[in-house]
């Protein structure tokens, strides 16, 4: 491989605010935009920003239907609303902020489902020049409390469900999304003020995510990124004005992997999921005249369960494109969604820091007049890279990208992105091999993350929750597979001399200290866990023994 290089060498650093300098080593500073440049030779060039997308919904589609969202108790809310509402809403919700002074790159963090009013903020915050701090809801007290204060959130937004477990977590603006937020934050009545020097270069969200360390990184997606990905994205699945989109993949995740920005472009109706459940997934279907659905291979698993007790057609037959990520599914899986639902099955690999499309992989002509089988094996793949995505592998098999949709860095943390974007290349962590016609396959996970269900689980962060209980002596965690979840958490377990302790034991003790998904979901106990001279657990050979007889050690 011969690695990419700057033509003129540059260090990338990160201010406070999320914007970005490129600054040459000689120490002077070069003009990110090239602005300069293009005015002396009258070059016009308008930054990519998050803005353009609902600017163009609710210019062209004011009367469309833009989110059908779910009423609860305790937040009354329009089932139904258009793009020239979504746009009103969204401008409140800027000169709300601004009422607050919040000022351009501060932090607002937002822990919720799915909603109409998580989605108004994705647009709200970043186009105001803000920075969007979308927050897994299923995380721990303690867990949301470590990012708001890493991110630095100046204001933070609970869902109703949330607010008493998220009590003790504080910023210096708090609010609950609903009622209060409508009345206290909310400005219908005023302009908002405008972003004066739009920069698509900018920070636009800071998505956290788990990595090789026991706390979360923080990807800064910049306005750019956002734009790229969402765009190719809507490309690669072919989306249209008159697709039904249905919110089966949460939000938070790498911001819906864009599509809340792509189908506002289009005017395409939104349908809000809070929940996943199989049946209710086919009952919005029907309803609704759903088209498009993303999600990781749990959502389909869970979908085939409830077809299998469904009464009549299944409904979308024909009709329904999804769109598969978080861990590549069986063989097995990609042929029941074919032959049981009638859906059209699509993959992509990416990851939260190339926001996140690499490859994509959809079925074409030349695969119509081949056996199922081996059209589900060939869909099996990661894909070829998507429009702009140059992918190459290391010497050691690393999968390795380089394209606009990489992230600026790691939120105050120059160590860990000067370990991940090197030479031009962002390093990804997983393994894999890419084939003679250019198509990536995922062979291992190079770091130690689990992806459960979609979820991104460090392996040294449940080691430590286990490894916290008086009776273990020694443990390493591994991702197993699991037909339902891709792969399930096993903790393999020395226990301590003159201890006692249980299967029961060790998982009641995570389930106390950790989110439910990142608990073990079973224990092995064993003599010792080897190890290398220098003291190291390989983790791959751990895992070796479960994977037997598969062609990678992901699922």
């Amino acid at each position: 491989m011969e690695p990419w290089r700057l033509a003129v060498p540059v260090v990338l650093r990160l201010d406070r605010t999320g914007r970005h300098r490129l600054r040459k080593r000689t120490g002077t500073e070069s003009d990110t935009h090239g602005s300069q440049r293009c005015r002396e030779v009258g070059l016009i060039r308008v930054p990519l920003t998050v803005a353009d997308f609902l600017a163009r919904g609710e210019m062209a589609f004011a009367q469309s239907v833009a989110i059908v969202d779910e009423p609860t108790g305790s937040t009354p809310s329009a089932l139904s609303s258009t793009y020239q509402e979504l746009g009103r809403r969204v401008r409140a919700w800027q000169a709300g902020l601004d009422g607050l002074g919040v000022g351009q790159g501060e932090r607002v963090a937002v822990v919720s489902h799915n909603s109409a009013r998580l989605l108004e903020l994705l647009h709200a915050v970043p186009a105001s020049g803000r920075i969007c701090v979308p927050v897994n809801f299923r995380l721990r007290t303690d867990e949301v409390a470590y990012i708001v204060a890493h991110s630095g959130s100046s204001v933070l937004l609970v869902d109703p469900e949330l607010d008493e477990e998220l009590g003790g977590v504080a910023a210096p603006h708090r609010f609950v999304l609903g009622r209060q937020t409508d009345e206290q934050v909310m400005r219908f009545d005023t302009e908002p003020r405008r972003w004066a020097e739009p920069d698509e270069d900018a920070t636009a969200t800071i998505n956290y995510t788990s990595g090789t360390t026991a706390r979360p990184k923080g990807v800064q997606l910049t306005h750019r990124n956002i734009w790229i990905n969402a765009v190719t994205f809507a490309m690669h699945i072919r989306a249209w004005e008159r697709d039904v989109y249905l919110h089966t993949l949460p939000m938070f995740h790498c911001n819906g992997w864009g599509m809340p920005f792509a189908l506002a472009g289009l005017g395409a109706r939104q349908i809000m999921l809070r929940r996943v459940d199989g049946a209710e997934i086919l009952r919005r279907v029907q309803r609704h005249g759903v088209t498009l659905m993303c999600g990781a291979p749990a959502v389909w698993n869970a979908v085939l369960d409830a077809a299998a007790q469904w009464e009549g057609e299944i409904p979308g037959r024909g009709t329904v494109r999804l769109v598969c990520a978080g861990a590549p599914p069986p063989t097995k899986t990609i042929q029941r969604i074919s032959a049981e639902l009638g859906w059209e099955f699509m993959q992509l690999y990416g990851l939260t820091e190339t926001a996140p499309l690499l490859t994509f992989n959809r079925a074409t002509a030349a695969d119509d007049a081949l056996p199922a089988a081996d059209r589900a094996r060939r869909l099996s793949r990661a894909g070829a890279p998507a429009l702009g995505v140059q992918i190459d592998t290391s010497e050691s098999g690393e999968i390795l990208a380089r394209s606009n949709v990489v992230m600026g860095g790691y939120w105050d943390d120059p160590d860990a992105t000067s370990g991940v974007l090197v030479d031009g290349w962002f390093h990804t962590g997983d393994g894999g091999s890419v084939d003679e016609q250019g198509y990536l396959s995922i062979s291992d996970r190079r770091k130690d993350v689990i992806i459960t269900g979609g979820e991104n689980v460090s392996s040294i962060e449940v080691e430590d929750c286990v490894f916290s209980h008086p009776a273990v002596a020694e443990v390493a965690v591994i991702g197993v597979p699991s037909q339902r979840w891709g792969e399930t958490i096993k903790a393999l377990v020395v226990v301590a001399d003159g201890h006692q302790v249980t299967e029961d034991d060790i998982i009641g003790h995570c389930k106390q200290r950790l989110a439910g998904y990142k608990a073990p979901t079973s224990v092995e106990f064993r003599q010792a866990i080897p190890r290398t001279a220098t003291g190291k657990i390989q983790k791959f050979k751990l895992r070796q023994e479960y994977w037997q007889g598969r062609e990678r050690q992901v699922n």
